[in-house]
């Protein structure tokens, strides 16, 4: 089973570009985060046309995520657990039937947090923790999990071309690194590190500044596996190309496969 996330920055505004790679790439399932619309008006049509069944989870404008299946999705959780009163958009997973059982996903986007030290930092912080609790609990059913999107996260110096650059960002704060170690550490395998230990291995270029063209990039999109998924791991990339097609976001494709 092939299983991707991707950033994509809007997914009305990409649709050609989303539906280009689906059928190139081919995943199995497909999360996406940042869609930026609501459930009514996300573009199932044009992904049910290429043989996906769409579980959304989205608001107007803003963050929204959604998991594309080509089987059949159950037992869907939309919104991250202990959030009362968080209408912010950013998380969904599903129980997806395989050949030898079940995986569930999770397509995640955590806020962004800039600046560092508002309110907008300490929303940052507590839906991490957030997310921790609830990859504890999740872990207590032994199920193939992946933990997949967008983290806002640069883990390590070795995730930034230019770390000393990103000092002074929500996205590499000793504070934000040491709440994804915090998951990370509950047991979960970073599928790409287990696959890859190239430097330079990014998944986020900005618009601005020449940073694709200079490959001043970023990995921020992360697939965190559980052990029973990870005994599963048998593959894992970055589609790195799809930065250099016409109307790209600013992130790219994520995908793992995985033996089931």
């Amino acid at each position: 089973m092939k299983i991707a996330t991707w950033n994509v920055n809007s997914v009305k505004a990409r649709l050609d570009t989303v539906r280009a790679w689906l059928k190139v790439a081919d995943p199995d399932v497909a999360c996406f985060q940042e869609i930026k619309t609501q459930n009514e008006t996300f573009p199932r049509d044009s992904f049910e046309d290429l043989g996906y069944n769409c579980t959304v989870h989205g608001q107007k404008s803003y963050n929204g995520v959604a998991i594309l299946s080509k089987r059949p999705v159950e037992d869907v959780v939309r919104g991250l657990p202990g959030g009362d009163g968080d209408d912010h958009a950013r998380y969904i997973e599903a129980l997806i039937p395989s050949d030898n059982g079940v995986v569930r996903v999770a397509s995640i986007y955590a806020p962004n947090g800039n600046p560092k030290g508002t309110e907008k930092f300490a929303y940052k912080l507590d839906w991490l923790e957030r997310l921790r609790r609830h990859v504890e609990t999740s872990l207590s059913t032994e199920e193939n999990f992946v933990f997949m999107g967008d983290y806002n996260v640069i883990p390590t110096p070795d995730d930034a071309h230019y770390p000393e650059n990103w000092v002074e960002d929500a996205l590499f704060q000793p504070e934000t690194r040491s709440a994804y170690r915090r998951i990370a550490h509950l047991g979960l395998t970073d599928a790409f590190r287990a696959c890859h230990g190239a430097a330079y291995a990014y998944t986020f270029w900005d618009y601005q500044a020449g940073a694709w063209q200079k490959n001043n990039g970023i990995r921020i999109d992360h697939i965190l596996l559980s052990p029973q998924a990870t005994d599963r791991l048998t593959g894992c990339g970055i589609d790195k190309h799809v930065r250099g097609w016409d109307k790209p976001s600013d992130h790219v494709p994520v995908w793992c496969e995985l033996a089931v």
